[in-house]
C-alpha cells in the first residue's frame, strides 16, 4: 500500500472531526464563556499563573503532551502490522483522546487551574480526590521513566545527537530572557532567532562528532539517565518563562515543521508501506510486545490516540496560561488531533522499512536471530547514517532511520542521510524532553498540593525550599526507576498506568457534566471511559500474570495492582455520585475571584 493514501485520509478525517465533533462539544456540551475571567488573569503571579499568547500556549501545550508517546508507541505497535495502529490512532484520538483533553482542560480552568486530583476531590469527594492524586503521582513517575529510557537509548554513544539536544537548553534560556527583558512581546522575532540557533546546533553537531570535543558528549546509558533527571529538576524549579515555556514553543516549531516536512517527503517520495496490514503476532508472542493485539495495541500506541498524561498538562501548566475560554477548543481538542497526525506519520515512517530491518533495530541481536528474518537495507542504512543502528530497541532509532530514509530519497538529498538521521534524533529528543520538563513540573505542583496538607508552607509556590525539595523528590523517584528498568518492562507499565489515569479523568469529567446539568450529553465521556476501562484492566491483568510475576518483578506488579485498585475506587465513587446527584443542578457563572 502506498503511504500517500493514508496521509490524505488522515488529514481529511481529522479536519472534519475538529470542525464537527470538537465544535459540537465546545458549543453544546461545555458552553465556553469568553467573558469569564481565567485563572491566569485572576491569579497572575509572574511564575506559574502567567497570561500567555494563545499560540505560545498552544505551542507549550502541544509540546508538553506530545512527548515520546506519539513517536515511540505507534512504532512499537507496528509489530502487529500497520492496520491496527492506524485505526486506533484515527478513531481513538477523535472520540476518546481529544474529548478527554478538552473536558479536563475546561474543568481545570473552571477550578482555578487545580490539578486533576483536586478537581476529583471537589467534583466527586475526598476519597476520589485522594485516589486520583496518588494515581497521578504514580503515572508521573512512570511516564518520566518511560520517556527517559527512550531518549537515553537513542543518544548513548552519539556525540552528534547529544550535543544537538544539549544545546537546545541554553538556546531556550536565551529566548526566555530575550522575550522577558530584551524584546518583550516580539514573539515572531524571537521564534525566528530560536529556530535558526537550533538548526545551527544540528549542523554544529556534525563538527563536534569529528572533533576533539566528541568524548565530552559521549555518554553511557546510565550517565544519560542521571543527566536527564538533573535536567528535570531544573526545569521543574526554574520560573516557567525562563526555560519551560520558550523551550516548549520553540520545540513545537521544530516538531510541526518536521512533521510537515515528513508529510511533504511522503507525498514526493510516495513510499510503499512494507509492513503487512496484519502480522502473525496479532495473537501474541511478538518479539517486541508479547501480548495479543487486544488489549496491547491500545496501551502501546498510548499518547497517539488517548493519554491520561495529558490530564496532567491540562490541569497543570496550560490552564494557568490561558487568557480566554474560547482558546480551550484549539488547544485542548486541536492539539490532540495534531498529535494523532504525528503518530500516524511516525507509523508510516517506521513501516516504510523492510520488516527484517524494523525488527533488527527494535530487538536485541539474540532475539532477532530467533525470528528467522533477514536484514535488507540495514547495512547500507547504517553506513549512510555513520552509526551502528542495530539492536537499539525503544522505537526512536527505527523511526529516525525511517524518516531519514524518506528524506534522503528526495531528489538531491541522498548525500545528507547522516544529517537527516541526527536531525530526526534531535527532533524526537525534543519531543521527549518537553514532556519531561512539563511533567516533572506538574509533579512538583502535585507534591506541593499534597504536602501542603501536612505542612502548609509547601503549598506556597514561591517558597524556594519547598520548590527545591519537591522537585528533587519527583526527579529522584523517576530517575531511580530509569536506572532499574528497560523499555520492555517500563513501557507496558507506563501504557497501562497512562490509560488508567485517562479512564479516571473521564469519570471526573462525567461527574462535572452531571453537575452542570448536562446529563443528556454524558455519553460523550462515558462511552470512551467504559471502553478504556475494560481494555486497560485486561492489559493490566495480563502484564501482572504474563510479564512481571514470571520474572519475579514484584515492584512493577505491585504498582500495576495499586493503579487498578485506585481506578476502581474512583469509578465506584463516581457512580455513587451520579446516582445521588440532582439532575436539575446547573453551574453559576460567577467570576473566579468569587469562587
Amino acid at each position: 500500500m502506498n503511504a500517500i493514501y493514508l496521509v490524505i485520509i488522515a488529514a481529511l478525517w481529522l479536519i472534519f472531526a475538529y470542525r464537527i465533533y470538537g465544535s459540537f462539544i465546545a458549543a453544546k456540551v461545555l458552553t465556553f464563556d469568553r467573558d469569564r475571567t481565567t485563572p491566569a488573569v485572576a491569579y497572575n503571579d509572574g511564575r506559574d499563573y502567567v497570561p500567555t499568547n494563545k499560540w505560545v500556549t498552544f505551542g507549550h501545550h502541544f509540546a508538553a503532551i506530545a512527548g515520546a508517546g506519539p513517536l515511540v508507541g505507534p512504532v512499537l505497535a507496528a509489530q502487529f502490522g500497520f492496520l491496527p495502529g492506524t485505526l486506533w490512532i484515527l478513531i481513538g484520538a477523535v472520540v476518546a483522546g481529544a474529548v478527554h483533553d478538552l473536558v479536563i482542560l475546561f474543568a481545570s480552568v473552571r477550578h482555578d487551574g487545580l490539578s486533576v486530583g483536586q478537581i476529583a476531590k471537589k467534583e466527586i469527594g475526598n476519597l476520589s480526590g485522594f485516589c486520583a492524586s496518588i494515581a497521578v503521582l504514580f503515572l508521573l513517575v512512570l511516564t518520566m521513566a518511560g520517556m527517559a529510557v527512550v531518549v537515553a537509548n537513542a543518544l548513548f554513544n552519539s556525540p552528534w545527537g547529544t550535543f544537538t539536544v544539549a544545546v537546545t537548553i541554553p538556546i531556550a534560556i536565551f529566548i526566555g530572557i530575550y522575550l522577558r527583558w530584551l524584546r518583550p512581546g516580539q514573539i515572531r522575532e524571537a521564534s525566528v532567532i530560536g529556530v535558526i540557533l537550533i538548526l545551527a546546533g544540528v549542523f554544529a553537531g556534525s563538527w563536534v562528532q569529528h572533533s576533539s570535543l566528541a568524548p565530552y558528549f559521549t555518554f553511557s546509558l546510565r550517565q544519560l539517565s542521571i543527566m536527564l533527571a538533573v535536567y528535570g529538576f531544573f526545569a521543574a524549579a526554574l520560573p516557567v518563562w525562563l526555560l519551560l515555556a520558550p523551550r516548549d514553543y520553540l520545540s513545537t516549531y521544530m516538531k510541526i515543521g518536521t512533521i510537515a516536512a515528513l508529510t511533504l517527503g511522503i507525498i514526493l517520495v510516495r513510499p510503499d508501506i512494507q509492513m503487512p496490514a496484519i502480522t502473525q503476532y496479532v495473537g501474541g508472542g511478538g518479539p517486541i510486545i508479547g501480548g495479543p493485539v487486544w488489549p496491547y495495541v491500545f496501551i502501546t500506541v498510548a499518547c497517539g490516540a488517548f493519554s491520561g498524561f495529558h490530564a496532567l498538562i491540562s490541569t497543570g501548566t496550560t490552564p494557568k496560561m490561558l487568557t480566554n475560554e474560547q482558546d480551550i477548543l484549539p488547544i485542548g481538542y486541536g492539539a490532540m488531533l495534531v498529535e494523532s497526525f504525528v503518530a500516524l506519520m511516525a507509523l508510516i515512517a517506521a513501516t516504510s522499512l523492510q520488516p527484517g530491518d524494523y525488527f533488527a533495530i527494535n530487538t536485541s541481536a539474540a532475539v532477532f536471530a530467533k525470528l528467522g528474518l533477514e536484514v535488507h537495507d540495514l547495512p547500507a542504512l547504517a553506513q549512510m547514517v555513520g552509526e551502528d543502528i542495530a539492536a537499539r530497541p525503544g522505537g526512536a532509532v527505527s523511526l529516525a532511520v525511517g524518516m531519514a530514509h524518506i528524506f534522503s530519497n528526495i531528489p538531491g538529498m541522498k548525500s545528507l542521510m547522516s544529517f537527516w538521521y541526527h536531525f530526526c534524533i534531535m527532533f524526537e529528543a525534543l519531543f521527549i524532553l518537553t514532556i519531561i520538563d512539563a511533567g516533572t513540573r506538574v509533579g512538583r505542583y502535585l507534591l506541593q498540593e499534597m504536602g501542603g496538607v501536612i505542612y502548609k508552607p509547601l503549598k506556597n509556590t514561591r517558597w524556594w525550599p519547598g520548590i527545591i525539595l519537591t522537585s528533587a523528590l519527583i526527579c529522584g523517584a523517576w530517575g531511580f526507576l530509569v536506572l532499574q528498568g528497560t523499555i520492555s518492562t517500563i513501557w507496558p507499565l507506563f501504557g497501562v498506568s497512562n490509560q488508567l489515569l485517562g479512564t479516571l479523568t473521564l469519570a471526573v469529567g462525567t461527574t462535572m457534566l452531571f453537575r452542570m446539568g448536562k446529563a443528556r450529553y454524558v455519553w460523550v465521556t462515558i462511552c470512551p471511559m467504559i471502553f478504556m476501562a475494560l481494555t486497560t484492566f485486561a492489559a493490566g491483568y495480563q502484564n501482572i500474570v504474563g510479564i512481571y510475576m514470571p520474572a519475579h518483578n514484584y515492584l512493577l506488579s505491585s504498582i500495576t495492582g495499586i493503579m487498578l485498585v485506585l481506578v476502581v475506587i474512583v469509578i465506584l465513587d463516581s457512580l455513587r455520585r451520579w446516582i445521588t446527584m440532582p439532575r436539575t443542578c446547573s453551574e453559576k457563572k460567577q467570576p473566579i475571584s468569587e469562587r
